[in-house]
């Protein structure tokens, strides 16, 4: 997540806390009618691609609460595979005002656990004058800033059943490892985000790092996460199958082998897209909008990653990628 988007989100907090308190009841009311509206719009959506027989997951899109078109993705999924336990665990959440499972919760009455370090996902869904949220549904937010050592016993702590039906990862950073790191659960759909700047021709991710931070490892916010063809690795070696990315270029989807049924079984070199998101800034904080991804990568040149490929070799990006 970018220093400006962390930023706008706080800011968004602050504006939702003070209108909260001073606006009138009909300034309210009319906040939680433009709410109903998108569900509205939403249900719709979902119904119509319900039954559709579409060649890929992007056809699906359509967006909610998602970043992007997440939300479509998901409901196209869920429609697609057989789900016993309709249950989801959300890990990088934000305030939850904007999320992949949102939609889900509140349109399909699924039941859901989000992560997040701080308290603002807390206060958002318990906050009683934005409807009620808590009540009406079945989530349960924690507060814990998520690394490997911790992850197992966060998810055996939200006593799920092991077959749930959906993970998200949206970490910024340790993403990898992280599912690498998670076993006591096994679930039907996989969503986690990847880094286009590593293209989908090697295999790579950052070197773990317990408390890594995005906004610190690298003045340029372009130094995160894993390669796409990283991720279809650790997919295969779990037991799942890449089945597409959303077209932003930023989440990769994955179904569990046993389940996948129909759905496109896709290479990373076939499935990977692009991104054309650019947050790039410079030493100030300021936005670059670099859009050539060699050039981005000519930035972070001399940092390292990690080779899964080739049994974790660490090289840096300029020797890997042959930069100049």
């Amino acid at each position: 997540m970018s220093i400006l988007k962390k930023l706008f989100k706080k800011i968004r907090a602050k504006i939702r806390h003070l209108l909260i308190g001073h606006l009138t009841i009909d300034h309210l009311r009319l906040e939680m009618e433009l709410e109903n509206i998108k569900m509205a719009i939403g249900a719709h959506e979902a119904r119509m691609i319900k039954n559709s027989t579409i060649k890929s997951i992007q056809d699906a899109e359509f967006k909610v609460f998602s970043q992007f078109g997440e939300d479509g993705i998901i409901q196209y999924l869920v429609n697609k595979i057989p789900i016993t336990n309709k249950v989801f665990i959300e890990l990088g959440v934000g305030d939850y005002s904007e999320s992949n499972t949102r939609f889900l919760l509140m349109n399909n009455n699924w039941q859901g656990r989000i992560v997040n370090s701080g308290t603002e996902h807390i206060e958002f869904i318990k906050n009683k004058k934005l409807g009620d949220f808590y009540y009406r549904y079945n989530i349960k937010a924690i507060s814990s800033f998520i690394h490997k050592e911790n992850i197992q016993n966060i998810i055996e702590k939200l006593n799920l059943p092991k077959d749930i039906g959906l993970l998200s990862i949206d970490l910024d950073g340790i993403d990898y490892w992280i599912w690498n790191e998670i076993k006591s659960i096994s679930p039907r759909i996989v969503i986690i985000e990847y880094n286009s700047h590593f293209g989908s021709n090697f295999a790579i991710t950052i070197p773990y790092e317990k408390n890594f931070d995005r906004t610190t490892a690298h003045h340029s916010n372009l130094y995160f996460g894993s390669s796409l063809f990283a991720l279809c690795l650790l997919a295969k070696k779990k037991g799942y199958q890449f089945v597409g990315s959303n077209s932003a270029g930023i989440n990769a989807f994955f179904v569990r082998d046993d389940i996948v049924g129909d759905l496109p079984k896709l290479s990373a070199k076939k499935g990977y897209v692009e991104s054309m998101y650019r947050d790039s800034i410079d030493r100030s904080g300021n936005f670059t909008y670099i859009s050539d991804h060699k050039e981005r990568l000519r930035i972070i040149a001399n940092q390292k990653v990690v080779d899964v490929e080739h049994k974790e070799k660490i090289i840096t990006i300029s020797k890997l990628f042959e930069l100049q």
